[in-house]
């Protein structure tokens, strides 16, 4: 016979309208819940509104389809101080997903190196690299953007000075100055090439997984990649007419001109969450690659693999569905990092926010629309890491 417990059929679903039902009892539970989180949430934005109309203050997001009347000193997409603070704000959200982007592929890039650096057989490198790590992890970051922010400022000479460590690219206290290719078909199309020849080299990754899986043989998948990015990005190149010609920068009066000049904020922040994220990820990418067992890398050895193919086919890949978890982490705490950028003036969301805020008065709104956006960026980094981490992960049978 079967065993009840709390009212409920061991093997069945049947439900009782009864109090000893434990069904029962936790829908009402929630219930109540539910109505005193709605009840809390009602009386906060019901006392904060009314505040609001005592004090003779605005609220709702109408200050959004009005003149910001402010310039942004740098910015992805077009704008005018003529512009909406809607659009104002759009340039904020565009330079933190910009340096955030940028940021996360730098420190894991660079947090790789060094966490494999810090398990290196040479002495030397290994020492550099925990000391690279314990510092960088032991001081705080502001303290570091602020470092990096004063190098530039005080140690960099003035525009009409400025140094140059390579042909055409220019350091000064007013940013990096650097030549890009002048407007032409040619690399538009080249652009184009690049990305199909990425797209083919996916592709290609998917099919050799499935062919060394059905037949146990290795294809030359790296190369492969590379070579059909390069020779798409050549194709396209050749069908734009092989365009050769560089807007270079060039000294104009106290400013150059030419080239595209990167701010001293821009590099900074950058410079300061790249160090700083790389540390940690470097100590990640470290642990995960001393929890796979020695068992592994002398199976590896006896079969007659060097030890850059055994880190690369055999320890890394495993590795990395321990990696992902917390390294999740960090693409969130750096992009969360990133509003720091308002201590030294780079234009990202929290500053042009704040900008809006100490115009037009409405801070709620403000700090809202800043806890919206970036609510919306860590979640969908954290749908994306939790896909591949699934991806990656081992399969039960």
């Amino acid at each position: 016979m079967a065993v009840q417990y709390g009212g409920r059929p061991a093997g069945g679903t049947h439900w009782r309208l009864s109090w000893n039902d434990r069904n029962v009892r936790s829908i009402v539970y929630q219930i109540a819940a539910l109505a005193a989180v709605v009840a809390g949430v009602w009386y906060f934005v019901d006392n904060t509104l009314e505040n609001l109309r005592r004090l003779g203050l605005a609220s709702g997001f109408g200050f959004m389809d009005r003149e910001a009347a402010f310039p942004i000193g740098e910015s992805l997409i077009d704008y005018t101080p003529a512009d909406t603070y809607a659009r104002a704000l759009l340039v904020g959200v565009i330079n933190t997903l910009y340096v955030s982007a940028i940021g996360i592929i730098l420190a894991t890039v660079l947090g790789t190196v060094i966490g494999i650096a810090r398990l290196s057989r040479n002495w030397l490198i290994a020492k550099l690299a925990s000391v690279y790590v314990e510092m960088t992890r032991n001081t705080p970051l502001l303290l570091q953007l602020f470092f990096w922010y004063m190098i530039f400022l005080e140690l960099l000479p003035p525009a009409r000075q400025a140094l140059q460590p390579v042909p055409d690219v220019f350091l000064s206290n007013r940013g990096v100055r650097f030549p890009v290719p002048a407007a032409a078909d040619g690399w538009s199309l080249m652009g184009a090439g690049v990305v199909i020849g990425v797209v083919g080299a996916m592709i290609l990754s998917s099919w050799s997984r499935r062919r060394q899986a059905a037949t146990g043989q290795q294809f030359p998948v790296v190369w492969a990649g590379l070579a059909a990015i390069v020779g798409c990005g050549v194709v396209g190149w050749l069908l734009g007419g092989a365009p050769t010609a560089l807007d270079r920068p060039a000294l104009r009066g106290f400013n150059f001109s030419g080239g595209v000049e990167v701010s001293p904020e821009f590099v900074a922040l950058l410079l300061g969450l790249v160090i700083y994220t790389a540390a940690f990820v470097a100590e990640i990418v470290r642990g995960g690659i001393l929890a796979i067992s020695q068992g592994q890398t002398e199976a590896a050895s006896a079969l007659g693999l060097k030890r850059g193919m055994i880190l690369r086919l055999v320890i890394l890949p495993q590795a990395l569905r321990v990696i992902i978890p917390p390294i999740t982490s960090q693409y969130l705490n750096l992009t969360k990092n990133s509003s720091l950028a308002v201590a030294i003036g780079f234009p990202d969301l929290v500053h042009l926010a704040n900008t809006a805020i100490n115009q037009t008065g409405q801070a709620i709104e403000g700090i809202a629309i800043i806890m919206a956006v970036y609510l919306t960026i860590s979640l969908s980094i954290s749908l994306f890491m939790n896909w591949y981490n699934r991806r990656v992960a081992l399969v039960e049978r």
